[in-house]
């Protein structure tokens, strides 16, 4: 009797903390955490799984609603629970730790040549740690400057294009000559200044994190490195074109003093554009333009969404599958216009509706060949190295509590000493 008792209760509580697996019936059960939020993006997400379902009644696919709030903390956590999703979500600068930790499947010989092949090598490097591949890349979001365009083209300066972009020089003189009584020609929401600072800065050919021929990684601030931080810095401190006020802010913050005249631009992700249809007043006319280029012309570093499948998952090849058909190319291009981004694969990228001039689809799909990875994308370490030492000091620089040799230091003499504690 005893022994009858031990065994329900060991079932029951194998049923309670079941995340997936197989059921009594065969049928194979595998859960995906998606992290979309924008309702466009849940509907695509939530419609291809059922699809998916629809076809294949012998691997069911369960969505999981996530949150890019912390996801980092919350996959961690299930991760050493031993609870994680079977398909996870997330972003390719997210994946190192977890990667390197022994927490992600290598998918290097689970998926099939043609989303091998559909998505560039470039876009493979933001998920290539050491031998194995860790994650697919499928939406990128290039760095781009929302523009009043009745402003702009009232004031009489040059409108940049893909092909005549301005340079960084020209940018700082144009929004000197657009500001001015109260009203500013740019507004930097720089709350998380970080990834905003590094990926530009591969326009000016910066680089910051240097890998030695032993693999371990250095930060070295140089003065191409510097070039974006200089210009934001003396457009908010000496020219005054850019607004103090919005150095702090998050992106959406910056929208209702867009939509109200206070200033003539705002440099933002590609996917805001969905936010400034939603809210933008009756009649406001605006533009995408493409980010200065430097030295590196057009190049910018991106850390696209990813979709890993977690190690522990008992069926890696059925996941394998669900994630070929979630990304070909016409779900790809659904997933791209649910979440107003970019899609990796080449073959999703000529879609038409992927280059109407309207909501400047076509300025954002002209930069898709200049995304490069994002300086950080492998650097171990990068999180705590961002939190404590870079985040706090390109806010103090950027709002002049701290000069350029300061900020210097700190990046370099402080953040390697915490990189240094990854590398042993």
């Amino acid at each position: 009797m005893r022994t009858r008792l031990l065994a329900l209760v060991l079932l029951l509580m194998l049923a309670g903390c079941s995340t997936g697996g197989t059921r009594d019936d065969g049928r194979i059960t595998l859960r995906f955490q998606s992290l979309a939020w924008q309702e466009e993006s849940v509907e695509a997400n939530q419609q291809l799984v059922k699809e998916w379902n629809a076809t294949h009644p012998d691997v069911r696919v369960e969505y999981v609603q996530g949150s890019w709030d912390s996801v980092h903390d919350q996959l961690l956590t299930a991760f050493e629970g031993g609870e994680a999703p079977d398909i996870i979500h997330d972003a390719s600068d997210d994946l190192a730790d977890f990667a390197y930790g022994g927490y992600l499947a290598d998918l290097t010989g689970l998926l099939p040549a043609r989303l091998k092949s559909d998505i560039p090598r470039r876009s493979w490097e933001t998920t290539t740690f050491g031998d194995g591949v860790y994650g697919v890349p499928f939406l990128q979001e290039p760095r781009v400057i929302i523009a009043n365009a009745t402003w702009l083209r009232t004031s009489g300066v040059r409108i940049p294009t893909p092909e005549k972009p301005w340079s960084w020089a020209e940018f700082r003189r144009i929004t000197e000559r657009l500001g001015g009584r109260g009203k500013y020609g740019v507004a930097w929401p720089l709350k998380e200044p970080v990834s905003a600072t590094l990926n530009l800065s591969l326009s000016a050919g910066g680089q910051l994190f240097h890998r030695g021929a032993d693999g371990k990684v250095t930060v070295r601030f140089g003065a191409a490195d510097q070039v974006v931080p200089r210009t934001v810095h003396a457009q908010a401190n000496t020219d005054h074109s850019a607004s103090p006020t919005t150095l702090g802010s998050g992106g959406s913050d910056t929208l209702p003093g867009f939509f109200a005249g206070r200033y003539a631009m705002v440099p933002l992700g590609f996917s805001y554009r969905q936010q400034i249809v939603q809210q933008a007043p009756k009649g406001f006319d605006w533009q995408v333009l493409p980010a200065p280029a430097g030295a590196g012309g057009l190049t910018q570093g991106v850390s696209p969404q990813t979709l890993s499948i977690a190690e522990d998952c008992p069926h890696e090849k059925e996941a394998a599958e669900f994630l070929d058909f979630f990304l070909r190319p016409p779900n790809m291009v659904r997933l791209a216009l649910g979440d107003w981004m970019l899609p990796t694969g080449t073959e999703a990228l000529k879609d038409p509706a992927l280059h109407r001039t309207k909501d400047g689809w076509a300025t954002g799909t002209a930069l898709a060949g200049h995304l490069r990875p994002a300086p950080a994308q492998s650097v171990r370490g990068y999180p705590e190295w961002k939190d404590k030492v870079a985040t706090p000091a390109l806010q103090e620089y950027y709002s002049g509590a701290i000069g350029i040799d300061e900020l210097r230091r700190r990046l370099e003499e402080d953040g390697n000493l915490v990189l240094a504690r990854y590398q042993r």
